[in-house]
């Protein structure tokens, strides 16, 4: 019979640790376990394979006996009469309890030749538990407008036939990924359901430009409220304000106004800031006496200049 070699069945190295195999081992019963691949003779084969080399690798004593001897198993006979020894006094102790096989339909009949040459038909190990498997996550995304997210709300999202309700903090980001606990796929024997990830999908808004907590928009201003100064009427997310325009405020000036930004995600009554910068507009289709109105300012202009 040949040999086996149990860390290649796992894909791990020849050193690793406990918790690599156990975290190897779990990753690929759950990826061919029967529960998950029903009618896949293969699937069950690779599971049993699996099964008995996590049964090997994660035994301390076990895995010594395997490490010390490879391929040389047959030549293993002292530790083999030192295992005997070991059932016989097993055997005299007083029997306290049973314990169930490792997995679901995979007793000692289902070892390899190679593993029952080794170690004994029984081949139990760490009392026998039936294996539990985390549930799959489940991933989602929302799309939401820039305005939804301005504020904490709730909505009713529908994954795999279940309505859940789930409440969306304000200022989260586009791309933004969260956790809901427990709401993936079902665990298969008990184990644990896996988790939801929710990613956020924030659609661009016409008004703001978002960097973090802080909107940038352009509003436009008329010449003659650039010119001699005066009010404009900006957009919020919370509505619209009017804000002062100093005379003589040139193409591309900025101005800040204080907390009308986004919220600071997870930080109660923080705001950014909202930075408006100024688009002044040429006025057209102008008459013959506003023409002239500007002939003379220009003139004016140029003559004051020019002194």
């Amino acid at each position: 019979m040949a040999f086996i070699d149990y860390y290649q069945t796992l894909g791990v190295p020849k050193n690793a640790s406990e918790k690599d195999i156990k975290n190897a081992y779990r990753k690929l019963a759950r990826k061919y376990h029967p529960d998950l691949n029903p009618n896949d003779a293969e699937a069950n084969k690779k599971f049993q394979q699996l099964n008995e080399a996590n049964e090997v690798l994660s035994d301390p004593e076990k895995r010594k006996k395997y490490d010390q001897y490879g391929e040389n198993w047959q030549h293993g006979e002292e530790y083999a009469q030192y295992e005997r020894q070991q059932q016989q006094r097993r055997q005299q102790e007083p029997f306290t309890g049973g314990h169930a096989s490792s997995f679901e339909g995979f007793g000692g009949d289902d070892f390899s030749d190679f593993f029952q040459s080794m170690f004994g038909r029984s081949g139990s190990s760490g009392g026998g538990r039936q294996a539990k498997y985390r549930g799959q996550d489940y991933n989602a995304e929302l799309q939401l407008t820039l305005k939804e997210v301005a504020e904490t709300h709730k909505q009713t999202l529908t994954v795999n036939g279940k309505n859940i309700r789930i409440t969306i903090p304000a200022g989260v980001e586009n791309g933004q990924t969260i956790k809901i606990t427990g709401h993936g796929g079902p665990g298969v024997s008990g184990g644990p359901a896996g988790d939801l990830f929710i990613t956020f999908s924030i659609a661009n808004d016409p008004r703001f430009k978002r960097e973090g907590s802080d909107l940038y928009a352009n509003v436009k201003l008329d010449l003659y409220a650039a010119v001699l100064g005066g009010e404009v009427t900006v957009d919020t997310l919370n509505g619209k304000v009017k804000i002062k325009v100093k005379p003589e405020t040139q193409n591309g000036t900025k101005c800040k106004l204080k907390g009308k930004g986004m919220p600071v995600y997870k930080k109660e009554n923080e705001f950014g800031d909202l930075y408006i910068t100024y688009d002044i507009q040429i006025p057209v289709n102008l008459t013959e006496k506003q023409k002239k109105l500007f002939e003379e300012i220009a003139g004016e202009v140029r003559k004051s200049g020019s002194q």
